[in-house]
C-alpha cells in the first residue's frame, strides 16, 4: 500500500473514532488504533524506528498503547518527524522558539489538516461552546496571515469562523489593539450577542494593563478561553489572579474563564470543564487546574528518569498518546508535570531545570547517539 493511501485509511479510522466517541457510539478500541498508527510511523520515520529498537519494543507484537515509545517534544526541533516527504506538507506548524531563539523552533508537519480541524472543533464544542450559542468571537491574537505557521492561530481562526457570528482579531504586527477590543465589546453589548473571547494569557495581561478607562463588559452568556503560559516573558501572573481579573474585566463568571492545554506537537487539545459543568452539560466535579482530554487522547504520568508509568494520583511528566497525530508521532513525551486523577489531568507546570533525564536519554536514542 502506498504511504499516502495507508495514511488516508488511518485518518478515516481516526475520524470515525472521533465521531463515534462524541456521538456516544462505541468506537474501535483505542489501543488497536494507536498501535496501527505507531506501526505505520515506525516504517516511515527513521527516528521512530531507532527509538523502538533502542527500547527493545516490538510494535508488531504489542497489544497496548502504553508500549509505544514516546517522542520527546525536543526532538521536533532536531529532526523531521513526519511519515511523508516535505513536498506533501499541507501545513507546517512551528513552536514560538521564544526561549531558545527562532533558530531552535520545533516543527510539526501535517500532510492533512482535516483531522486536526475535526479534533479541535469536536472538543471545543463539548467544552467551550456546549450550549450551541451563536457567539461573536473577539480574538486577542494576530490574524492567520500574520502567523501562518502557528497551530494556535489555525485553531483560533477555525473557531471564529465556525461559530456563526462576527469575529475580529486584535493583535497586529505584534501590538495589542485595546481600542479595537473596546469597539468590539461595545458592538456586542449593543446587539446583545454573547461573545467568546479567545486569547493567550500574555495578551490578557497586556489588555488588563491597558484597560484603565475602558468598558469591556460582555453580554450574558459570554465566555473566555485562555491558553499558553509566560515562557520567555518578563512578567508572569498566577492563574488564580489572572482568572479573577479577567472575570471582573469582562463581567463573566469565573466558571466561564476556561483554560486550554495544547502544544504544537499535538493534534488535539485539553480544556478545563468548568463552563460545561456550570451549564449542567457535564457530569462529575470540575475545577480549575484540572483538564479534560478528549476520548482520542490518553494522558499518563511517567517517572522523569525511567519514563515508566506511575499510578494515578502520583506526580510525573505527561506522556500523551494522541490519535490525531497520524503522520507524525502518535505518542509524545512532554516535560510538563501532571497528576492524573479520576476527574481529569491536573497540570502542575513545567519540570524545573534541565531537560528531565528520561527525555534526554530518549532524544539521544532517537538521534542515534545512545
Amino acid at each position: 500500500m502506498l504511504p499516502s493511501t495507508e495514511s488516508d485509511a488511518l485518518h478515516a479510522r481516526v475520524q470515525a473514532f472521533m465521531h463515534a466517541s462524541i456521538e456516544g457510539a462505541p468506537p474501535e478500541p483505542f489501543d488497536a488504533l494507536a498501535l496501527a498508527i505507531a506501526r505505520f510511523q515506525r516504517e516511515r520515520i527513521p527516528a521512530l524506528a531507532r527509538l523502538a529498537l533502542a527500547r527493545g519494543v516490538d510494535l508488531a507484537r504489542a497489544r497496548e498503547a502504553s508500549l509505544i515509545p514516546a517522542v520527546p517534544c525536543d526532538v521536533f526541533r532536531l529532526a523531521r518527524i513526519a511519515a511523508h516527504a516535505p513536498d506533501q506538507d499541507a501545513r507546517v506548524f512551528r513552536t514560538s522558539g521564544s526561549t531558545q531563539g527562532p533558530g531552535a523552533r520545533g516543527e510539526h508537519p501535517l500532510r492533512r489538516t482535516d483531522t486536526y480541524a475535526l479534533a479541535a472543533l469536536a472538543w471545543g464544542r463539548r467544552l467551550l461552546f456546549p450550549d450551541h450559542a451563536r457567539l461573536r468571537a473577539i480574538v486577542l491574537a494576530a490574524p492567520p496571515a500574520e502567523q501562518p505557521d502557528s497551530s494556535l492561530g489555525f485553531m483560533l481562526d477555525l473557531f471564529a469562523r465556525a461559530l456563526g457570528g462576527p469575529f475580529t482579531f486584535h493583535v497586529r504586527e505584534g501590538a495589542l489593539d485595546a481600542a479595537g477590543v473596546q469597539r468590539a465589546a461595545n458592538e456586542a453589548r449593543a446587539a446583545g450577542d454573547p461573545v467568546i473571547l479567545l486569547a493567550t494569557s500574555f495578551a490578557l495581561v497586556h489588555l488588563l494593563e491597558a484597560s484603565a478607562g475602558l468598558d469591556l463588559r460582555l453580554p450574558v452568556g459570554s465566555r473566555v478561553m485562555q491558553t499558553g503560559g509566560f515562557k520567555g516573558r518578563s512578567r508572569e501572573v498566577a492563574p488564580d489572579e489572572l482568572r479573577r481579573d479577567v472575570s471582573a474585566l469582562f463581567a463573566v463568571p469565573e466558571t466561564h474563564v476556561v483554560s486550554e492545554y495544547g502544544m504544537t506537537e499535538l493534534g488535539s487539545q485539553l480544556y478545563e470543564g468548568t463552563l460545561a459543568a456550570s451549564l449542567g452539560l457535564l457530569a462529575g466535579p470540575c475545577r480549575h487546574g484540572v483538564y479534560l482530554a478528549p476520548p482520542w487522547v490518553r494522558v499518563t504520568a511517567v517517572d522523569p528518569a525511567s519514563l515508566e508509568a506511575l499510578p494515578d494520583g502520583e506526580i510525573g511528566l505527561a506522556r500523551i498518546v494522541d490519535l490525531a497525530n497520524v503522520d507524525s508521532a502518535v505518542a509524545i513525551q512532554t516535560a510538563d508535570r501532571v497528576r492524573v486523577l479520576a476527574e481529569g489531568v491536573e497540570l502542575l507546570g513545567r519540570a524545573p531545570g534541565a531537560t528531565p533525564r528520561g527525555c534526554s536519554i530518549a532524544v539521544d536514542e532517537i538521534l542515534g547517539r545512545g
